[in-house]
This record gives C-alpha cells, sequence and structure tokens, in this order.
C-alpha cells in the first residue's frame, strides 16, 4: 500500500470513530432521558433513529470496506446492501426532521397546513415508522438487481454467449443506477421542499416586521438571520452528503482505484458533519452537553 493510501485509510479510521462516538453519545443521551422521563420529545425521537442508523451504517462501511479491499469477493456485495439500506434509512429520517421543523415553524394558514401542525405531535411515531417499511420495501429491488448481477458477471465467465450476458448484465447496471438515484431523489426532494417553504415563512416574516416599529426589531432580525444562516448551513450539509453518498452508489465501489481511501475519507468527513450538525438540533442534547463543558470547567 502507497502511503498516499495508508495516509487517507487512517483519516478515514479517525471519521469513523468519531461518527461513532457521536452516534453512541446521542442513543445514550436521550435514551437516559427516556428511561429518566419516561417521554421522548417527538424530535428527540428522530434524532434517536438517526443516531442508530448512522451507527449501523458506519460499521456497515467499515466491515465492507476493508474486507472487500483486502480481499475482493463478490459475496461482500450483499454486505453493502447493509449500507445502502441504512443510506436511504436516514435521508427519510432528515426529511422527516426537516418537515417537523418547517411544521412546527412555518407561519403559513392554509388549513390543511395547521391540521398538520396540530397532529405532527402524534404522527412522528407513526412517520418514524413509515419510514422505516419504505426502507425496507425500496432495499428489496437492490437486493434481487444484486444478485441478478451476482449471476450475470459468473455467466460471463462460462462457454456461451458472453456477450449477450454482458449486455444484460450492462442494462441491470444502468436500471440499478437509475432506481438508486429514485430511492434516494425522494426523501432528498421532500427536505428540499421543507427547507424552500421554511426559508419562505423567515422572509415573509421578516417582511412583516419591517412595517412595525422598530423597538425590539433588531433583535428579532438578528434572530431571523441567524435561523437562516442555520437553515443555510444545514442545506449545504445535506445536499453534500446527498451527491456524495449517491456518487458512491452510483460509481463501481467495488473497483481497486488508487483513490479508493481518498474518496472514503472524503464521504465520512461530510457525514460527520452532518452528524455533528444533528447533535445541535435537540434542546437535551444541548443541555447535556453544556453542563459537561461547565462541570470539565469547573474541574
Amino acid at each position: 500500500m502507497i502511503p498516499t493510501q495508508l495516509f487517507f485509510m487512517i483519516i478515514y479510521v479517525l471519521e469513523s470513530v468519531m461518527i461513532l462516538v457521536q452516534s453512541s453519545l446521542i442513543v445514550a443521551v436521550l435514551g437516559r432521558e427516556w428511561v429518566q422521563v419516561k417521554r421522548l420529545l417527538p424530535v428527540d425521537m428522530i434524532l434517536t433513529s438517526l443516531g442508530i442508523s448512522h451507527f449501523c451504517r458506519q460499521w456497515a462501511s467499515i466491515l465492507f470496506n476493508f474486507c472487500f479491499y483486502f480481499n475482493p469477493n463478490h459475496l461482500f456485495w450483499y454486505l453493502s446492501l447493509t449500507w445502502e439500506f441504512f443510506n436511504i434509512f436516514i435521508f427519510w429520517l432528515t426529511s422527516l426532521l426537516a418537515v417537523f421543523y418547517c411544521v412546527k415553524v412555518c407561519s403559513f394558514t392554509h388549513p390543511i397546513f395547521l391540521w398538520f401542525r396540530w397532529r405532527i405531535l402524534k404522527l412522528v411515531p407513526w412517520l418514524l415508522l413509515g419510514s422505516l417499511m419504505i426502507s425496507c420495501l425500496t432495499i428489496i429491488p437492490s437486493i434481487i438487481m444484486n444478485h441478478t448481477q451476482v449471476q450475470f458477471i459468473n455467466m460471463v465467465h462460462l462457454p456461451g454467449n458472453s456477450t449477450m450476458t454482458e449486455r444484460l448484465r450492462m442494462f441491470q447496471k444502468h436500471m440499478l443506477t437509475l432506481y438508486r438515484i429514485l430511492a434516494l431523489g425522494f426523501p432528498f426532494l421532500l427536505f428540499l421542499a421543507s427547507t424552500i417553504l421554511l426559508m419562505a415563512s423567515l422572509a415573509q416574516h421578516l417582511a412583516q416586521m419591517k412595517h412595525h416599529s422598530t423597538g425590539h426589531c433588531n433583535s428579532s432580525t438578528k434572530a431571523h438571520f441567524t435561523a437562516a444562516r442555520l437553515l443555510a448551513m444545514s442545506f449545504i450539509i445535506f445536499t453534500s452528503h446527498f451527491f456524495t453518498v449517491l456518487a458512491s452508489l452510483i460509481d463501481n465501489a467495488f473497483d481497486r482505484r488508487p483513490w479508493y481511501w481518498i474518496w472514503e475519507a472524503f464521504i465520512y468527513g461530510i457525514v460527520s458533519i452532518h452528524s455533528t450538525s444533528l447533535m445541535l438540533r435537540s434542546p437535551t442534547l444541548k443541555k447535556v452537553l453544556k453542563v459537561k463543558c461547565w462541570v470539565l470547567e469547573a474541574a
């Protein structure tokens, strides 16, 4: 292994450890809150599910990357399906989080929107279950098409019409690529729509404030700009996450290319940033982190 690959492999391992620690912290803190109070806020339910999913996906990534890189075998393709499943689930959960904030914060007065705002707290557990079921159903075609891909690869080495087999394999590969784009595209579009609505609501509210007296307008305007900046950062992070994961799924990730570990380090650097931004979404987590920092400073 050349030094460059070893360097980025170490970076990937450090990023993986960071993501595992962050995910474990989210689950541990919110799990303790659930045990003590016997209930969780809807946003904490979503974040707990995201923490568990990030933890499982990272282990699937570690096992697949090291097993396949050092011992290439088509059997490890099935391990990558676990990684793909948790990616789909994470995207639906992140979109659900965006929808939750959009419904709770937006100031739109449409009857359907008002009804959904009134019901959202009770709907969150069912939406979580629905996201899990959609992810399970979504991964089934990938399992079938991956199995067929392995069969086609094995058939190429057999005597016979290898040209037709190769054409079928390439057609199957293109269909799988299109399906993966759609599988991740739907939750991403839901996230995008929720973010745009939330930004539009903030802009509308800010415009309304300008027509009033400027007594406390400066502080409110600053709060709105802070919220808009956080939304923009969240959008940039999640969009980067979407395109890197999508590129990884579309590209032939099983090829031992020189930039294999560079690409993995780049992907999980973005994932680590995304995981950090999720931690700052929970009031419970922020309160615990502030208390921990205060205790460390006092010590």
